[in-house]
């Protein structure tokens, strides 16, 4: 039988991780990925599954909210679910159990590559890549945007802005973002 070894979305066999001048891009494997989206006439029920789901309100439109799995906003009554890879490789199942409502799942985790970007020059990068109003996000905010003409998902977080890409884009949008770090 091949033995056979996952990959991250850029390659390697261990997460990427680059800094330059004081900023810090790290590819990000260990979180699962799920959609959560509602039937026609469940809008109701699905908020409130997600809502029990991570121990918070569902988030508006350009939110984020949840403390261990957190919800981003992604459509009307559409969230994407990150959790802990570890205790969620298998995202979907565990999913329904804890919803247990009226809802479509969506798997996403192989979707979608996640880079962390840290340091303290993040919004000049950003500014860079997309054309967000980058100083006047929030902590806590989370929306789409195009990056090296793919369209990605940017969350703020306190200590970090998380980004979203198409894995199968993923050297592209990493390329794309360690040219702006450099050009800081």
């Amino acid at each position: 039988m091949t033995d056979l070894a996952p990959l991250c979305a850029l390659g390697g066999q261990a997460p990427r991780v680059d800094t330059t001048a004081g900023l810090t891009l790290t590819e990000r494997p260990d979180v699962a990925l799920a959609t959560v989206a509602a039937h026609r006439g469940g809008e109701q029920a699905a908020r409130a599954a997600v809502s029990a789901l991570i121990g918070a309100d569902a988030p508006a439109p350009g939110r984020v909210a949840g403390l261990g799995l957190r919800a981003i906003w992604t459509g009307r009554d559409q969230w994407l679910i990150e959790a802990p890879y570890d205790t969620h490789a298998d995202i979907v199942p565990v999913l329904r159990v804890a919803i247990g409502g009226p809802v479509i799942l969506v798997e996403q985790t192989d979707a979608w590559v996640r880079l962390d970007l840290t340091g303290d020059d993040v919004v000049p990068v950003l500014e860079r890549l997309s054309n967000l109003d980058h100083r006047q996000m929030m902590v806590g905010s989370g929306t789409f945007t195009t990056i090296h003409h793919l369209r990605c998902l940017l969350v703020r977080d306190a200590d970090r802005v998380v980004l979203y890409g198409p894995r199968a884009s993923a050297r592209s949008l990493h390329h794309a973002v360690l040219t702006a770090m450099g050009a800081v």
